[in-house]
């Protein structure tokens, strides 16, 4: 098989199944695993050079609908005739489904269920590590600065605070991604602040700025130093890698009892 991966995540499902050889080529954003760094890249997700894809004559293009206006790339691989399969998971259910599937059209239908089997199972450990947990902590999950984005109920991320024991402060908001504002935020009064700029590196968010927003400083998280850079790779991606995110939540939590 001849696989071309259109965004991060997808990449990683493949990498999951321990299939990477199959791949010759990626979107420019996927950086995970090192296997994949020197494959031929075919630009950015939401400007994918499709005459670059068509060129790698692919057996399959994994492509994705887990950022708005990747619709497009779907719109040209149908002009341009190429075989494709589109992931769009908002949950870990859906990712290890993703995984089956996946599984199936690299021609591995057994190797997939096997993986989101383990994938599935590893959930089940992670919550069985949590269930006595005496309280339940809320998290302001901070996707973008200004505007301000968060995810809501739809998104993985509410699972995964569930998972570790917490409280997604949006988990009201019956949408996978809600902007809202900094006012909004001070009055749900998180007790930690997850910090996950998507596309940024972690290196380059300056917890400080947090500290200037009006009355942020009457917050619970910040007045207790609670605010948590995260690397965004393992939150922001609809990838089995999310379990990674999960556990390394769980022991930033569990150091800060809870």
């Amino acid at each position: 098989m001849r696989v071309v991966s259109l965004c991060p995540s997808n990449t990683e499902i493949v990498a999951y199944l321990g299939k990477t050889d199959c791949l010759v080529g990626v979107d420019n954003y996927s950086d995970w695993p090192d296997a994949v760094r020197n494959l031929p890249r075919v630009g950015p997700d939401l400007s994918i050079d499709m005459d670059k894809v068509a060129q790698l004559q692919p057996d399959l293009v994994l492509a994705s609908l887990s950022v708005p206006g990747m619709e497009k790339n779907i719109e040209a691989l149908e002009e341009k005739k190429l075989p494709f399969l589109v992931l769009n998971p908002n949950s870990l259910s859906e990712i290890a489904e993703d995984i089956r599937m996946v599984g199936i059209a690299l021609g591995y239908a057994d190797l997939g269920e096997e993986k989101a089997h383990e994938f599935l199972q590893e959930i089940e450990n992670v919550k069985h590590r949590t269930s006595n947990n005496d309280r339940t902590p809320s998290l302001y999950w901070e996707w973008w600065p200004k505007p301000i984005f968060t995810p809501g109920r739809l998104n993985w991320l509410t699972e995964i605070s569930q998972l570790a024991g917490a409280k997604n402060i949006f988990e009201d908001q019956p949408v996978a991604s809600f902007q809202t504002d900094w006012d909004d935020v001070k009055n749900r009064n998180p007790e930690h602040i997850c910090m996950v700029w998507v596309g940024v590196k972690e290196e380059k968010m300056n917890p400080e700025l947090l500290k200037k927003r009006p009355g942020w400083n009457e917050m619970q998280a910040i007045q207790t130093g609670k605010i948590h850079m995260l690397e965004e790779s393992l939150y922001c991606r609809p990838s089995p890698r999310l379990l990674e995110g999960l556990k390394k939540l769980v022991d930033v939590l569990e150091s800060e009892g809870i």
